[in-house]
């Protein structure tokens, strides 16, 4: 059939939209704007971090941890960031911990996450070498309303005081003390937990490669964090997980089907 080939719809304007296969050429992809690598890479860099401080800042502290955290500023004691907080009690719900050991007192607050992941009849151990860090646990523990049944205080350097608690006794361990005893920590840590059971340890993105610590890789506690990381990789009976909260918490279960980790 032949005739008057059809005329091209017009738009609101008056004018034929653009003919794609119009005046013999093929249409060509929409060219991206050059971005050099170095402000590509910055860019990355800037949206993980917006991506950090919103995670960090989606937890927040209640008034006895505001307290704890107030009263470790003042005396120059740590305290967990809210975001680990909220993960360590995250981790001691979901695994229904009953009993758990911290190394590291700190200021208390990390011992108040605990707590509040744990059964109302769960027991937390804390060890720290320093008694007057325990002082100011104590003090913030009463502050959120725990009994002093609740926890059981030990004062020792932690290697000496791990060994003698009793083997496969214990839910959750939770590290965050010298960081270049965290091998160590992590052979009695192993000997503690019971199938099931899970070991955290904190400050784990200070071995990062672009972390801002002043850690260097030459440091013996840079080296030990990388040690004790590369040990949970590279065990057959642990299950790790790195989370980007706080300074980095290095979680690993022990395997129900892991007869010796």
């Amino acid at each position: 059939m032949t005739g008057t080939p059809a005329r091209r719809r017009r738009v609101g304007n008056g004018q034929p939209p653009p003919d794609p296969e119009g005046a013999g050429s093929a249409m060509e992809p929409a060219r991206r704007p050059h971005i050099h690598p170095h402000h590509a890479r910055e860019a990355i860099i800037a949206s993980r971090d917006e991506t950090l401080a919103y995670i960090e800042q989606y937890a927040t502290e209640d008034a006895p941890l505001s307290s704890a955290r107030e009263a470790g500023q003042h005396a120059h004691v740590p305290c967990v960031s809210a975001a680990s907080g909220a993960a360590l009690r995250f981790l001691a719900a979901a695994i229904g911990a009953r009993s758990a050991v911290e190394v590291g007192t700190g200021c208390g607050s990390s011992g108040i996450w605990l707590l509040r992941g744990m059964p109302a009849d769960a027991i937390l151990t804390s060890v720290d070498v320093e008694p007057e860090y325990q002082e100011i646990a104590k003090d913030a523990y009463r502050r959120a309303g725990f009994t002093t049944n609740r926890t059981r205080l030990i004062q020792g350097r932690a290697l000496d005081v791990l060994p003698r608690l009793t083997d496969a006794a214990y839910d959750m361990v939770f590290i965050d003390a010298a960081r270049t005893e965290y091998p160590g920590y992590l052979t009695e840590s192993l000997r503690l937990l019971r199938p099931g059971g899970i070991v955290v340890f904190n400050n784990a993105l200070e071995a990062a490669p672009l972390s801002d610590s002043p850690l260097s890789a030459s440091d013996a506690a840079t080296a030990a964090i990388r040690e004790v990381g590369r040990l949970i990789r590279e065990n057959e009976a642990l299950i790790p997980l790195l989370l980007p909260v706080g300074e980095g918490l290095l979680a690993a279960i022990r395997s129900h089907d892991a007869e010796e980790a």
